[in-house]
């Protein structure tokens, strides 16, 4: 998987916002119904300015958008970036995918350190043994 710089920056906003039941919870209703950062605030146990907070923080990763009306901010949900974390998740789990089969063939093998080595002839590498080193049948 090829993920560009920004991309890359954008999935980590997404997943960091993410990363927080409040802000978890303030995206699942901003996307049923539109609220004012007030609204936000008196259904959290916690201050209104610390609800600005983790607002910001979605408002960064694009998860929801603020709009000011008059005197107050409203707060929408995006679906769109919800979609987008979706699709960068199915992402990461298509190439773990790919590293567990890879795993699955490996243990399926009932010899692969000789298999990995059937191409090797067995005589290489004696040149740079020492007297010392080699068994007696050997000598």
């Amino acid at each position: 998987m090829v993920v560009r710089q920004e991309s890359a920056e954008r999935a980590d906003r997404i997943f960091h916002a993410l990363a927080d039941a409040t802000r978890r919870e303030i995206v699942a209703l901003t996307l049923a119904g539109e609220y004012s950062v007030s609204d936000l605030a008196r259904r959290f146990p916690m201050s209104f300015a610390a609800v600005q907070k983790h607002v910001a923080v979605l408002e960064r990763a694009g998860l929801v958008t603020k709009e000011r009306r008059g005197r107050e901010q409203r707060v929408r949900g995006s679906a769109d970036s919800l979609r987008e974390a979706h699709r960068l998740l199915d992402q990461l789990a298509d190439v773990w995918r790919g590293r567990i089969d890879r795993i699955g063939t490996i243990l399926a093998d009932p010899d692969p350190i000789a298999d990995a080595g059937a191409h090797l002839d067995p005589r290489e590498g004696k040149e740079h043994c020492h007297d010392r080193d080699r068994r007696p049948e050997e000598s």
